[in-house]
């Protein structure tokens, strides 16, 4: 069964990551090809057959969200397996930075993170087979394109694989209102670690919450104590990034310190005081 992807940044994307089987792109009779340069380019670079279509049938496949005049017909996302995840970590000479969603179910929660985790350099997203979204069409659509270049897994447990993770020395935090959650700055983030972001409503389910290592709040200063699922899990993987100081960007004069990949001892999870 074909998905159908659509607007421009998400076609170039998916056509810049080149890991789905890509059957054909299809144009609107009146698009902005000047608009679309890029996106055509890529198609020809790899020999997809573009079809012009008038514009009402983009309108029907998109079901009347903007298309941009563009959409791209392709086969179904490529899934990776756990031990690929933590192979790109171990590529990059990186302590694993993972993303686990338990039961965020709302497409736009679950790309709007995806592309967070792809701008942070993380090296997986993992997702329970039951009570979460699949990558589907409006989930690409959502993360821009950038779920096209994330390894995503699929598991039947999560609970099961987080003590999968433990055991490779993964220590694993979840996102938490409870008055023992600590804020970001309270702790150190730079080592091998997993976010866990809840449900929209329910937060982390307790047999999750049991197993996590650390529990993680953003402390707030309003009156409304509670943020979006996505924007939540978004904050705090920048905290995790920037412990790491920002490794990898372009942009960072300062660069993390390797750490060493080991499961932390209590009382090192807290950065020293000072003396003053």
């Amino acid at each position: 069964m074909a998905d159908i992807l659509y607007r421009r940044n998400v076609v170039l994307e998916t056509l810049r990551a080149g890991r789905r089987d890509i059957r054909r792109l299809l144009l609107a009779d009146d698009a902005d090809t000047q608009a679309l340069k890029d996106v055509l380019a890529q198609a020809k670079q790899r020999h997809v057959q573009i079809v012009p279509r008038p514009r009402k049938d983009l309108n029907v496949l998109s079901q009347g969200d903007n298309h941009q005049g563009v959409a791209l017909e392709v086969g179904a996302y490529p899934y990776a397996a756990l031990d690929d995840i933590l192979a790109c970590a171990l590529a990059a000479d990186e302590p694993p930075l993972l993303l686990l969603l338990d039961q965020v179910q709302d497409p736009a929660n679950v790309g709007r993170l995806l592309r967070t985790a792809e701008a942070c350099g993380v090296h997986g997203v993992i997702l329970p087979d039951k009570g979460s979204g699949e990558i589907t069409p409006a989930v690409v659509t959502a993360s821009m394109g950038a779920s096209e270049h994330m390894l995503v897994a699929r598991v039947i447990n999560l609970a099961q694989t987080m003590v999968l993770l433990k055991k490779s020395d993964i220590w694993l935090a979840g996102l938490d209102l409870s008055p023992e959650a600590e804020p970001p700055d309270r702790l150190d983030l730079n080592r091998a670690l997993g976010l866990i972001v809840g449900n929209e409503g329910a937060g982390l389910r307790r047999l999750v919450r049991d197993k996590c290592d650390l529990l993680l709040r953003l402390p707030m200063r309003g009156q409304v104590q509670s943020l979006n699922a996505a924007i939540a899990g978004s904050i705090a993987l920048y905290a995790a990034w920037q412990a790491r100081g920002y490794a990898g960007s372009q942009r960072s004069e300062v660069r993390g310190q390797k750490s060493e990949v080991r499961r932390p001892s209590a009382s090192d999870l807290r950065p020293p005081t000072s003396d003053l």
